[in-house]
């Protein structure tokens, strides 16, 4: 059963926007794939949450997290399968994992926190928190921007993974992006 959390073997590079909500990650997600004419996983837990949010009225529960893991996944070895240059990934497990450590008393389900620390991408590029709030049915801590910020961050750092700070306006993400993921195609 474990499986379904784990990454597929993939041919391509795979980079990862990761950060707070309503720091850009989905725009700059399709800008790079637009740019690299090549694909991009949207964030499941968008769709997941929506949904329930539409039929029950309820927010992100504990219990939501494995599925919403589960589905990113699927998503994304479907669709790394549909590239052999670059995977743009709006988020990975490890995303799920820092909301569910801050929002949830600094817990996480075992199995989330394996695969978020097993799977492996080329580059995360986390974003600032520079970017205008947008409120929406699921975004709910504006207020506390700066500390999710550095949860993302520290998390980053304590986990070893390789990463780029982007900051400024789209079209200076955008450069930055590119600038890096161009490297790594060189590579």
């Amino acid at each position: 059963m474990e499986e379904k959390y784990k990454q597929e073997p993939a041919t391509c590079i795979k980079v990862v926007l990761f950060g707070p909500e309503s720091t850009g990650k989905t725009t700059l997600s399709r800008q790079l794939a637009r740019h690299y004419n090549s694909v991009w996983v949207p964030e499941y837990a968008r769709e997941y949450l929506q949904n329930k949010w539409n039929n029950e009225r309820r927010t992100c529960e504990p219990e939501d997290l494995l599925p919403i893991a589960e589905g990113q996944m699927k998503l994304e070895n479907k669709l790394a399968k549909k590239t052999n240059s670059i995977l743009i990934c709006d988020t990975d497990l490890l995303e799920t994992k820092v909301y569910s450590e801050a929002y949830y008393s600094g817990s996480c389900d075992p199995l989330l926190k394996k695969y978020a620390l097993q799977n492996t991408y080329d580059l995360y590029f986390l974003t600032y928190i520079d970017t205008p709030w947008e409120a929406d049915d699921l975004r709910d801590k504006p207020e506390h921007r700066e500390q999710m910020f550095e949860a993302f961050q520290n998390e980053l750092i304590k986990s070893k993974k390789p990463y780029v700070l982007l900051k400024g306006d789209k079209k200076q993400r955008l450069e930055t992006a590119v600038k890096y993921i161009d490297e790594l195609l060189k590579k």
